[in-house]
């Protein structure tokens, strides 16, 4: 039986309120975890009718105060966190506020503005995300609160930034979860009439902006490209699931002698071999369009051998019903990759998958290698860079992990 809420479902402000269940663990959302679960929450009448994104006074089933919090009932995350102060006013400055803090963080850590500039939860903008292309910032309004807000949040970012241009990128996964549409959009400025030119480590990477995956491109992977580019000297390297060419143009600009470069998206690989061509390296650069299960197989049968092969495929457990599933996905690419691997070679494995922990990620890959009769040992564990920062109470924050093994 569920707890009613009292008649005063509002606050002196006029603000919704909304409760807590009895056993619902408050303590947590009072210690920083940012989200209330749909079976945590009181949902009578009124709240259901709530709109999606509806801010309202989060309150403990004693009525005392934690938070303001979206609320929206077509989610599993009913709430989501958005200040600790109940009565505080989400405008443009409220926006400004922590759009200036993200932004300084990027440019301690970096010296070009090309980054992830808002990190959702982690960067206290719950479902949302910004990643900055100089004078462009592709917006990922993930949360219904988010795009009830947008021209607010739009007005500040530009303010924070300077940026000329926002693109509204609604391709996200989440967004259908939230009961949002998928109609990208530019919000303002003008978008790039060509792919962007991106440089990282040494080599060229082209984003398509408007029609790439993601916001174009995956600035997580910065740190571990930097890592085995370290290791590509004269090294023949795979690349697989490359994308526009992630791990293979950072090898071939730290010096590798060839690279292929795998991957089923044709503009992808063909914004792969721009950056090759403008890194003047398209003669040491090829790129092979496939499944890439089956382009492994077929190297496999061809003999072809590596220095360095590193995997980086998409999520193969993007949730927890999808574990099992993509744990053996993760064990068949490994047990496919590793024979291709030269004697004392290098084998790279990564997962963006929050629902496949470390532990259950690198078992996966270490059965997927001795399946494949190789002997692994782990010379480095990566994860995303500062840019992508972790909100310590929320693991899904830290969801990319990168396996360097020598076999």
């Amino acid at each position: 039986m569920t707890t009613p809420l009292s008649d005063e479902h509002t606050s002196p402000n006029d603000q919704p309120v909304v409760r807590l269940r009895p056993k619902a663990n408050a303590r947590a959302i009072r210690h920083g975890f940012p989200w209330v679960y749909a079976n945590e929450l009181v949902t009578d009448r009124r709240t259901k009718k709530l709109a999606p994104g509806t801010l309202a006074r989060l309150e403990d089933d004693a009525r005392r105060p934690l938070g303001l919090v979206a609320v929206n009932s077509l989610s599993r995350i009913i709430c989501r966190m958005l200040d600790r102060d109940p009565e505080a006013k989400l405008d443009e400055a409220w926006f400004a506020a922590r759009l200036e803090r993200a932004l300084k963080l990027r440019e301690q850590c970096f010296d070009e503005p090309f980054y992830r500039l808002v990190h959702a939860e982690a960067d206290g903008l719950p479902g949302v995300i910004v990643d900055r292309f100089g004078d462009t910032c592709v917006l990922q309004p993930n949360a219904a609160w988010a795009e009830n807000l947008l021209s607010s949040l739009v007005a500040a970012l530009v303010s924070v930034t300077g940026c000329k241009t926002v693109i509204k990128n609604a391709g996200g996964r989440t967004r259908s979860l939230e009961g949002l549409d998928d109609v990208s959009d530019v919000l303002t400025g003008t978008a790039p009439a060509e792919p962007i030119a991106v440089h990282m480590n040494g080599a060229v990477y082209m984003a398509d902006l408007l029609g790439g995956q993601k916001t174009g491109l995956f600035f997580d992977q910065r740190p571990n490209h930097a890592f085995a580019a370290g290791l590509a000297k004269n090294a023949r390297v795979l690349d697989v699931f490359s994308h526009v060419g992630g791990f293979s143009l950072a090898a071939l600009a730290a010096g590798a002698k060839t690279a292929l470069a795998v991957d089923a998206s044709t503009p992808a690989l063909a914004l792969a071999s721009q950056g090759a061509e403008k890194m003047h390296m398209a003669g040491r650069f090829e790129t092979r369009q496939g499944d890439a299960f089956e382009v492994l197989a077929a190297l496999g049968e061809e003999g072809a051998r590596f220095d360095m092969v590193i995997c980086d495929p998409p999520a193969f457990a993007p949730a927890k019903p999808a574990l099992e599933a993509g744990l053996r996905a993760y064990e068949r690419i490994a047990r496919l990759a590793a024979p291709l691997v030269a004697e004392n070679g290098i084998l790279g494995l990564c997962s963006c998958s929050h629902a496949a922990d470390l532990p259950s990620f690198r078992a996966a890959s270490v059965r997927g290698i001795g399946r494949a009769g190789r002997r692994p040992s782990i010379i480095h564990t990566g994860f995303a860079g500062p840019d992508h920062p972790q909100l310590p109470q929320l693991a899904e924050s830290g969801y990319l992990k990168s396996l360097f093994f020598a076999l």
